[in-house]
């Protein structure tokens, strides 16, 4: 354990683009051999456009990455937040609590409040557009969604009171969880079922990218399941029943074009029968 902390310590910041990209490069080859679903899409043009997402959210990331550092500094110093606040225990099962709570304040929480709240709304709709949900979905977030996730990320930071190397190993295994779900693979469906006890399963998060209600507004969880079971989110859905995208923006022409997705969040506000 000694070893992991040391590493995420001072993880060189190589070594996570490396994490991400190969994380892509993984699934897309696997996706590739073995698909879920057969598109009828360019595979390229699709991930440069959730590349670009990609690309936007690390900008943000690095240039308010001073602000996380800071806030995980000062929590470790002054002994605030919950880790702090516990009795001491055993490293592992506090590195278990600590990646539990990041995921319930910084990811679950801030997941299902952009679902609520109408204007916030606006910014992760841009994820929900994509109707051909492959691994280079996972990152496909207006530049504002980043920007309030950070924030989010920053205040769980705070209130669970965890020291950076916790903050990096959280960051490093969301990637891949996030890439894993969104991958357009195909477990058998007992395994499937088994792993959404415990972690958010590829099944289990597609279910979310259905377009319409109640099951857009379900499976909010990043990489533990447990949040949704507990506060009532969970649903699940045959995967020959799935259609990807969201109700009010299902025209290809509109969803696969950066210069309006950008756009989306400031344009007229419109119902599923538009």
């Amino acid at each position: 354990m000694n070893e992991i902390i040391n590493y995420f310590s001072t993880i060189p910041s190589l070594h996570r683009a490396f994490i991400l990209a190969g994380g892509i490069a993984f699934f897309w080859l696997i996706e590739t051999a073995v698909p879920l679903y057969k598109f009828n899409y360019n595979k390229w043009q699709h991930a440069g456009i959730n590349i670009f997402f990609t690309v936007t959210t690390i900008l943000v990331n690095f240039c308010l990455a001073l602000f996380l550092l800071k806030a995980a500094d000062w929590a470790t110093l002054n002994h605030f937040g919950l880790l702090n606040w516990l009795p001491e225990f055993n490293i592992c099962f506090y590195t278990i609590v600590g990646l539990l709570l990041l995921d319930l304040i910084g990811a679950y929480s801030i997941h299902l409040i952009e679902h609520k709240v109408k204007f916030l709304w606006r910014f992760h709709l841009i994820h929900h557009t994509d109707t051909w949900i492959d691994t280079t979905s996972a990152n496909r977030h207006h530049p504002g969604e980043s920007v309030l996730r950070f924030i989010f990320t920053t205040l769980g930071v705070l209130i669970v009171g965890c020291p950076m190397w916790l903050v990096f190993l959280y960051q490093t295994l969301s990637v891949v969880a996030t890439q894993f779900t969104h991958a357009n693979i195909t477990l058998p469906k007992k395994l499937d079922k088994i792993l959404s006890y415990f972690i958010v399963s590829p099944d289990m998060h597609k279910v979310h990218h259905h377009y319409v209600l109640p099951y857009t507004d379900s499976n909010y969880g990043n990489i533990f399941s447990v949040w949704d079971r507990l506060f009532g989110t969970f649903k699940t859905l045959d995967r020959d029943k799935l259609i990807y995208g969201v109700d009010t923006h299902m025209k290809a022409e509109e969803n696969n074009k950066i210069s309006n997705l950008l756009v989306i969040p400031f344009q007229k506000r419109r119902s599923p029968n538009y």
